[in-house]
């Protein structure tokens, strides 16, 4: 199952936290930990492209291991990459995969581990979100094991084709199953928090605000 082109269209117009209300709606914990905004301003919304990978001592793999362009391929223009190195503070990606990735397409880059070259990103103003910002490389330290396998990443299950939505309030992830419903009803509380706003602005208290609007 994967998200319709229409579903995410309307999930990249909310806000993480907005999201993050319907979530618990459909009682999925989809909100990842621990990572971090590493272009100022960026945010992305696209389907998963899942990568499992390991890491360990330097020249305890080989570079053919490293498989950053594999990463790359697998995924569509608007795909995520979403990696789990289970949380290592070893670079899977650099600003020539950033580069590389930006004539692409793709949509942005999440990764339950480290990254480097953040001024390359910044440059090319690709979407990077990251445990770790590290000049460590991975070659001969990481292997990548699967591509399109579910993974962990930031303590959430993500598959292919989940839903994912990342700004500078933080990461989550969309079921698949669940996207049309959360879409919903993250679109309801955003128009709750548009009216909110204007009802204070008439003199509404931010109490009675709280009150009227319970999802706010």
């Amino acid at each position: 199952m994967t998200v319709s082109d229409a579903t995410l269209k309307i999930l990249a117009g909310l806000a993480t936290p907005t999201i993050a209300n319907a979530l618990d709606d459909v009682a999925f914990p989809g909100i990842m930990l621990g990572m971090t905004q590493m272009v100022a301003g960026t945010r992305c919304a696209g389907r998963a492209q899942t990568v499992l990978q390991v890491s360990s001592e330097r020249g305890d793999y080989t570079s053919a291991d490293f498989k950053v362009g594999h990463m790359i391929e697998a995924a569509a223009p608007g795909d995520i990459v979403v990696v789990d190195n289970g949380g290592r503070p070893v670079s899977t990606w650099g600003g020539l995969a950033t580069y590389a990735a930006k004539l692409k397409g793709l949509g942005g880059l999440i990764v339950d581990g480290g990254v480097r070259d953040r001024e390359e990103m910044i440059e090319h103003g690709f979407p990077v979100f990251a445990r770790h910002m590290t000049p460590l490389t991975g070659r001969s330290r990481i292997k990548v094991v699967a591509i399109g396998e579910p993974i962990t990443c930031g303590g959430v299950r993500v598959r292919a084709g989940d839903a994912i939505v990342a700004d500078g309030s933080g990461v989550v992830c969309i079921p698949a199953e669940h996207a049309d419903n959360v879409a919903e009803l993250a679109s309801r509380y955003s128009s709750d928090d548009k009216l909110a706003e204007a009802e204070l602005a008439k003199g509404l208290t931010f109490r009675e605000a709280m009150a009227k609007f319970t999802r706010i």
